[in-house]
């Protein structure tokens, strides 16, 4: 089978969706290796980790064709990008971000969305409006005419149903994985190279994500200042929300203890999981909480908020906390830091829990939901029974610059 992919972020973005895309590229590629992918981008971004993945022979990177389309990058990747399917003998195709091409039912074509998460919806007041209307508008079409939708978390599988009235039956939770780089030993050698470069001290609480209101740092930082001499290192791209975390960290004189890093290579960030005593993720909410499951893989404790998915990323053994309890968060840093029992019992538990995050299970899992798309009572929303050449013919007719 020929599937395609909408790659956008996989080339664009180095965090969030770019990193699930790249990752069921790579792993569908790995493991699924009787089909054969096309990834399609609007435009070639410098991206090493997407050229990465042309390592495999039954994986091939398309842009749009006509300078027309190369002028209309947006309208070629919601609108036109269908004929360029057709011509390519894409037999599904799979929205990786939320996202199906318009009219894409209606050529024959069967389709998978992944849906990430439904935030906007549930917590309006960190988006501009404009922004939730394009959104819920995009989401909400994909879920309708798609074949099969992916969630990746029975919390987000929720969501679709609750706020779009999607049969749950239509949709499969498929989780995410991480990248293996973060369960292979770290040297001591790279270990003090990381600590130098970004001048660390030798012990701390790791914190990996967007340092945005959602993803609720303050918790962390408040829970560090009650604990004396611990130190807490925040790594992720700087917002609006940075600013306040700096400034609080500035005006209660935790500048020596609490260390924000921005710009980390990536290359670096495993090192830092193995580096870390314990890891917090205090996060109000997620459509799954990727982060968690590269500090299990890593062998480090993990500390996280209750309220969205986060217990489906950390399972039983890592602890959760309200993400407004202070002394919640703070008792438990000094349960992990104090008791050398219960962390070694935590990692275990960890790194048996993450098994089920393993690429050639998520692998099979995906491959089952894209044969279930060729079910015969499985169709999207409004779909046309053509052959695939009368359509590549009306699309020529009309759109003949293409």
């Amino acid at each position: 089978m020929i599937i395609g992919f909408d790659a956008k972020r996989a080339n664009a973005n180095f965090t969030g969706l770019g990193n699930y895309s790249r990752f069921m590229v790579d792993t569908m590629a790995t493991y699924g290796n009787e089909h054969k992918y096309r990834m399609y981008i609007p435009k070639k971004c410098k991206n090493a980790l997407y050229d990465s993945l042309l390592k495999h022979k039954n994986v091939a990177s398309i842009l749009p064709r006509s300078f027309f389309m190369k002028s209309c990058k947006a309208l070629w990747r919601t609108f036109f990008i269908k004929r360029g399917l057709l011509q390519d003998g894409v037999q599904l195709y799979h929205g990786l971000s939320n996202e199906l091409p318009v009219g894409l039912h209606r050529t024959g074509i069967r389709s998978v969305v992944t849906i990430h998460d439904l935030i906007f919806l549930r917590y309006p007041q960190y988006y501009h409006r404009l922004d939730r209307m394009i959104y819920n508008y995009k989401f909400r079409y994909a879920c309708r005419k798609a074949d099969r939708i992916v969630a990746v978390s029975e919390c987000t599988k929720r969501d679709i149903v609750k706020f779009y009235g999607i049969s749950p039956d239509k949709i499969d939770v498929v989780y995410q994985g991480c990248d293996p780089v973060f369960a292979q030993p770290v040297s001591d050698a790279e270990k003090s190279r990381v600590l130098a470069a970004y001048g660390l001290p030798e012990h701390f609480i790791l914190s990996v994500g967007t340092i945005e209101e959602r993803k609720n740092l303050l918790l962390a930082v408040k829970a560090v200042e009650q604990l004396g001499d611990v130190h807490l290192v925040a790594v992720g791209k700087s917002t609006a929300y940075a600013d306040k975390v700096k400034d609080y960290v500035e005006s209660h004189g935790l500048s020596d203890r609490v260390h924000i890093i921005h710009n980390l290579k990536f290359g670096d960030l495993p090192v830092l999981y193995h580096l870390a005593t314990a890891f917090v993720y205090p996060s109000r909410f997620e459509g799954f909480g990727i982060p968690i499951v590269e500090a299990l893989s890593a062998g480090v404790p993990v500390i996280a908020a209750t309220g969205s998915c986060l217990e489906e990323a950390g399972g039983p053994h890592s602890i959760y906390v309200g993400p407004d309890d202070v002394e919640g968060m703070v008792a438990a840093m000094k349960r992990v830091l104090s008791d050398e029992n219960l962390r070694r019992e935590m990692i275990a538990q960890g790194k048996v829990y993450v098994e089920r995050f393993d690429p050639k299970r998520l692998a099979d899992e995906m491959n089952t939901v894209y044969l279930k798309c060729f079910d015969d009572n499985a169709s999207g929303e409004d779909r046309f029974v053509q052959t695939s050449s009368n359509i590549r013919k009306k699309i020529s007719r009309y759109l003949p610059f293409l």
